[in-house]
């Protein structure tokens, strides 16, 4: 799947196996975004207004780019290109969270990171996911991290944000305009059909599956070494562990201790009826993943 591999240079550097981080909103990708960011030679943007620029097109309006694999292609590297740039006012766009993984607070001034050692470079950006296919086709040895946790408590954390929730809003939706629809996770005629009577709950859910489904895909479709799945409960459980097998696969040293505590699931928070949805939407995704 992966095409001919493409030679970008940013900071007199050629950029050599990007890494970028996917998965459904809330399945852990700050986890892993702050662990790279903080690694020696390694320069990780979250959230960079010309990426999200591209994210946001392609994620709404997957019409724009389907069967035009070399043009999106040639965007997300000019994207990255702009969003990887070192310079004194480099960072002052920045989002917050990408401030935050790099321990800036809001008065600090500068680059994030030393050019000087400069190595490797990557993305954690939200709803990155959404672009996999044409990240695939526009680096063609890029290392693909994907984050996969329990749909019930990725559901519960997303209705528990308003940024997320928003896009659920009338005025957002645009399923009568793009099918099928990856955003919303629409697959199907029957997907389309019972979009409008599902629940808030139930409309994460089939977002998460359609993750899930893409995950499935990449396996299929990357080559072998390619692609990481990382999943959530283990991260938290056996820090260690998890953040050494992702040293292995991504060639660089990271340090596991900026990974939490283990925290209690997200799902305490939902209704039995609301647990009930989510697995009638997503049950079969749920059990093959062995979270049912």
């Amino acid at each position: 799947m992966p095409s001919a591999r493409h030679i970008l240079i940013v900071n007199a550097r050629n950029v050599n196996q990007p890494v970028f981080v996917i998965g459904a909103p809330h399945s852990g990708i700050d986890l892993i975004g702050r662990t790279l960011k903080a690694a020696p030679g390694f320069h990780l943007t979250i959230g960079q207004p010309s990426v999200l620029r591209v994210v946001y097109a392609f994620a709404r309006r997957p019409s724009m780019h389907q069967g035009r694999s070399e043009a999106a292609a040639a965007v997300l590297r000019d994207a990255f290109g702009q969003a990887w740039q070192i310079s004194p006012a480099s960072c002052l766009e920045c989002s917050r969270d990408c401030r935050a993984a790099a321990g800036f607070g809001t008065d600090t001034v500068g680059p994030c990171v030393d050019q000087r050692g400069l190595e490797r470079y990557g993305d954690a950006s939200p709803d990155l996911i959404y672009c996999a296919e044409a990240l695939t086709a526009a680096f063609g040895d890029a290392r693909i991290v994907q984050v996969i946790r329990d749909g019930r408590d990725v559901v519960a954390s997303m209705l528990d944000d308003p940024s997320v929730m928003t896009w659920f809003r009338p005025s957002f939706v645009n399923t009568d305009t793009e099918f099928p629809n990856p955003f919303f996770g629409i697959e199907t005629a029957e997907d389309l059909e019972l979009w409008p009577s599902l629940s808030p709950a139930a409309k994460c859910a089939m977002r998460w599956r359609w993750s899930v489904r893409l995950a499935a895909w990449l396996h299929r479709e990357l080559r072998s070494g390619q692609l990481k799945t990382v999943r959530y409960e283990h991260l938290l459980k056996h820090p260690r562990d998890a953040v050494s097998d992702l040293s292995e696969f991504i060639g660089v040293k990271l340090s596991h201790t900026l990974i939490p505590v283990r925290k209690a699931p997200s799902s305490r928070n939902l209704t039995i009826d609301q647990i009930a949805e989510i697995q009638k939407v997503a049950g079969e995704e749920l059990r093959r993943l062995g979270y049912l």
